[in-house]
């Protein structure tokens, strides 16, 4: 969901400081848990189609592209990585003060649940989870302030690669165990 002209990511953060959430604050929480089948709805959180250029030699995926920044509100990457996950692992609940995680999966399928817990945004509460994968190549971007985490759907791994708004820092992760709350987020639901 892009934000109004003139609301930036930074202005739903007014006055939230991540470094005072914990687990029993999460808890108090009352979520709302928007469809799958509807793009985000939580403010800031931006979900871009990446269509694959095919042609008989193979094929091209444009992963990030600066004119993006513009066109799509997307921001500049100053600090790239990828990360495997291993089938079935759940990483997962954290969320930062400073940095914006984009990012493409190039290898399996990977949930991605994502909460809105910024007081000040219209879409408190909003709970949304996004399906990436290489049958369907997406970058996402996640602002400041938005808790999420992901599972790893496919074996032997997946693969994921970032396109962070800053350096690695580990003093802006904040993270909590994966089953502190939303536990029957997670796929496979079977029946």
């Amino acid at each position: 969901m892009r934000l109004d002209k003139g609301t930036t990511d930074s202005d739903l953060l007014r006055g939230f400081d991540t470094k005072k959430v914990s687990e029993a604050y999460l808890k108090t929480l009352v979520f709302d848990k928007k469809s799958i089948y509807q793009p985000p709805s939580i403010a800031g959180v931006i979900l871009k189609e990446l269509p694959p250029r095919v042609d008989g030699r193979g094929d091209v995926i444009e992963m990030w592209s600066l004119p993006w920044v513009d066109s799509d509100g997307f921001v500049i990457a100053r600090h790239s990585y990828q990360s495997a996950t291993d089938f079935g692992v759940v990483k997962c609940w954290h969320l930062h003060q400073k940095h914006t995680d984009q990012f493409a999966v190039t290898r399996g399928k990977l949930q991605v649940n994502l909460v809105d817990i910024r007081p000040s945004s219209p879409t408190f509460c909003h709970v949304n989870t996004v399906y990436m994968g290489i049958e369907r190549p997406r970058l996402l971007k996640i602002p400041p302030g938005v808790l999420h985490g992901w599972k790893a759907l496919t074996a032997p791994e997946v693969i994921v690669v970032n396109y962070q708004s800053e350096v690695y820092d580990p003093k802006d992760e904040f993270k909590f165990v994966w089953d502190c709350i939303l536990k029957d987020l997670w796929e496979p639901h079977n029946g």
